[in-house]
């Protein structure tokens, strides 16, 4: 199971490491693509086909189904690590999560996904989750359709 959050460096071409905790659990070869709240999402090969799947079974004949498809399958990349687990982040991703500037990056471990988030954006959003902590579990318990 991908846990915690991991601050690197990302070099001048855009290059960072994936931690090697995650690395273990997603293998080599990974996708990247836009995510939402401004991040990026890291998925293993298997993973991201169901997350295909489920986010494709829309009917086609609605334009939020087909942004969906856009969003999603538009801003993904197979991306293969190196020796030393390292990978050159796409620039329209780079773009997409406002990591353009940045020196250093978060990767947050999410279960079945991991997360790449500019440290400032991070931050930012770690804050809103930790004032809001009460309030969100709430609104997910009343969401829970399990």
């Amino acid at each position: 199971m991908l846990i915690g959050h991991y601050i690197q460096t990302l070099n001048f071409k855009g290059r960072t490491a994936l931690p090697a905790r995650l690395r273990y659990e997603l293998g080599d070869k990974v996708i990247v693509s836009r995510w939402y709240e401004g991040s990026i999402a890291i998925f293993e090969l298997s993973r991201w086909e169901k997350i295909v799947e489920q986010a494709t079974r829309g009917v086609f004949v609605l334009g939020s189904a087909r942004d969906t498809e856009r969003f999603l399958l538009g801003g993904a990349y197979e991306v293969e690590l190196d020796g030393q687990g390292r990978f050159v982040i796409p620039p329209p991703l780079r773009q997409h999560a406002g990591i353009v500037d940045a020196t250093e990056v978060v990767f947050v471990g999410l279960g079945s996904r991991a997360e790449i988030w500019s440290k400032v954006r991070w931050e930012e959003r770690e804050k809103y989750i930790l004032e809001n902590a009460e309030k969100l579990i709430e609104e997910v318990s009343k969401n829970d359709t399990r």
